[in-house]
């Protein structure tokens, strides 16, 4: 898929939001993927599962034991990327605030795992995943991310990493909000509780 193949599938889900926004990662932003609007459509989330695994270098997706993802935003697309891969996908989850294997999910010692993500914004959700994966047993190998939306600040994730597109909207510290955004109520409308 191109990119613009992949932005049309985000225009037809109507999953870009404009307005004010805090997102996972405590910054702000005037624009918004509901990366759940486009994963809805089952058709669709397989077609950007194969498409964001047609990215993966051929000896990585030969490499991958296991797909995680972190709950809620990166498990459709996980358990998508699981099937479209041939391998088996988990999730982590944060009941408490810190993620952890839940459900009965296992990592067996030294398991090659691919951490698949909805977003990458500044990659901390991302790293927290990766921290419960490699207490586990797991060696997170690579992530791959529907949406890079880093705004080329080459989020370091200590892996290597592929998305499917990326989407530089400007993201905003508190601190820094430009007028049209100070003068409104942010919406949260992502997974994380703080």
């Amino acid at each position: 898929m191109t990119d613009d193949e992949i932005l049309a599938e985000f225009r037809a889900a109507e999953a870009l939001l404009q307005g004010h926004f805090l997102l996972s990662s405590g910054r702000h932003s005037e624009y918004y993927l509901q990366c759940a609007r486009v994963l809805m459509d089952t058709e669709r989330a397989g077609r950007l599962a194969v498409a964001l695994a047609a990215k993966l270098p051929r000896d990585l997706k030969q490499a991958i034991d296991v797909v995680v993802s972190p709950a809620m935003g990166g498990v459709i697309i996980g358990h998508e990327m699981g099937r479209a891969l041939g391998k088996p996908a988990i999730f982590v989850e944060r009941p408490t605030g810190t993620f952890e294997l839940r459900r009965g999910f296992t990592i067996e010692p030294g398991a090659k795992v691919l951490m698949v993500e909805d977003v990458v914004t500044t990659g901390l959700s991302s790293r927290e995943a990766m921290t419960c994966v490699t207490a586990a047993g797991g060696e997170v190998i690579a992530e791959a991310a529907l949406v890079d939306r880093s705004a080329g600040s080459n989020v370091e994730l200590g892996v290597p990493f592929y998305p499917l597109v990326a989407i530089n909207f400007p993201t905003y510290a508190p601190d820094e909000l430009p007028e049209h955004l100070a003068g409104s109520e942010a919406i949260k409308p992502g997974s994380r509780a703080n």
